[in-house]
């Protein structure tokens, strides 16, 4: 029984075009996921760490719409970072209902020694790509993602 869903070519081409996206997606971070994975860490915790690196200490409630995770799922991730002495939770001087993260010592030399294999292993995914295309995907990829009709 072959009973078909889509009722417009406009629904096939945005659905066809969704399902390469996912693919692409799929495909480029579960490179990248392996690398991270391989020195002890999770997708969240990198970004974290690599967060904290390049913007310096952040709130938790800034970290997670910096990775758009939840604060719940960031609380876990700062807390397991903690653990390990990658990061440091201080209270806010300014205001004392919210923590400083910031990386530690230890947390910064993981970054300083990760980060560029992960830039190169990025870059060599997208490396199929013009620099013409590459500005095209950025720019279509914003545009897609500020969007938000639902």
């Amino acid at each position: 029984m072959n009973k078909k869903l889509i009722a417009t070519s406009k629904e096939k081409l945005v659905l066809d075009t969704f399902i390469k996206l996912s693919r692409a997606y799929n495909s480029v971070n579960s490179s990248v996921n392996k690398k991270i994975f391989a020195n002890n860490l999770t997708e969240s915790q990198f970004g974290v760490l690599e967060a904290l690196f390049h913007l310096g200490p952040l709130s938790q409630k800034d970290i997670a719409a910096k990775l758009l995770k939840s604060g719940g799922n960031i609380t876990m991730v700062i807390e397991n970072l903690k653990k390990r002495g990658l990061i440091d939770k201080t209270r806010n001087d300014k205001d004392k209902r919210f923590y400083l993260i910031s990386l530690t010592k230890s947390g910064e030399q993981l970054v300083k020694a990760i980060f560029p294999g992960h830039v190169a292993l990025i870059c060599k995914r997208f490396s199929v790509l013009n620099e013409d295309e590459l500005r095209m995907l950025g720019s279509l990829s914003k545009k897609l993602g500020l969007e938000r009709k639902e």
